[in-house]
């Protein structure tokens, strides 16, 4: 059995909660995996077989904590089996929820250096119920400039589960074959 890493950065527990059904559906095909926060560090990398990280998008953009894990562990990331998801509401979209069409991924992955062997991107969740002030009219905003919903009360999970867990096949997959 291969030790797996689910790392993650979350705004709102969305890639959190994508992680743990990743968690799982990974257990239900006899794999183990950790789901751990990247804000945490994540000491002894090199016990991992497998490395996943799931990042959020705010305002446009990973947060720069990923970008630096990502950075400062490279050469490890490329060596083992790896994977990169993004967690963003554009994907709500259907022409924009693959990584080839999603920009947020282009544009992350067009800046590492690391080259994952698995890429996906799930839609988000939007609660404005979550945000503060200032979050919540910058979202509604966007909301309104990309034909999302604006009314205050709105709670959408957008997340597309069977994805979720044909992304977890893709990662056994990888498991498999390395």
């Amino acid at each position: 059995m291969a030790n797996i890493l689910l790392a993650y950065f979350s705004v709102d527990g969305q890639t959190r909660k994508i992680c743990e059904t990743l968690r799982a559906e990974l257990a239900e095909r006899g794999q183990h995996a950790d789901v751990v926060p990247l804000a945490d560090g994540i000491a002894d990398l090199v016990r991992y077989d497998v490395l996943v990280i799931g990042a959020s998008i705010r305002y446009g953009r990973h947060d720069a904590a990923v970008l630096e894990f990502i950075r400062a562990n490279r050469v490890l990331l490329q060596s083992k089996p790896s994977g990169f998801f993004s967690v963003n509401l554009v994907a709500r979209k259907a022409d924009r929820n693959t990584p080839e069409t999603n920009p947020y991924v282009k544009k992350v992955l067009a800046r590492m250096s690391w080259k994952p062997r698995l890429v996906g991107v799930f839609a988000g969740r939007l609660d404005y119920g979550l945000y503060d002030l200032v979050d919540r009219n910058i979202i509604r905003l966007i909301m309104w400039l990309t034909g999302g919903p604006t009314d205050l009360r709105a709670r959408v999970e957008y997340t597309d589960w069977n994805e979720v867990r044909r992304y977890a096949g893709m990662i056994a997959a990888m498991v498999r074959d390395r």
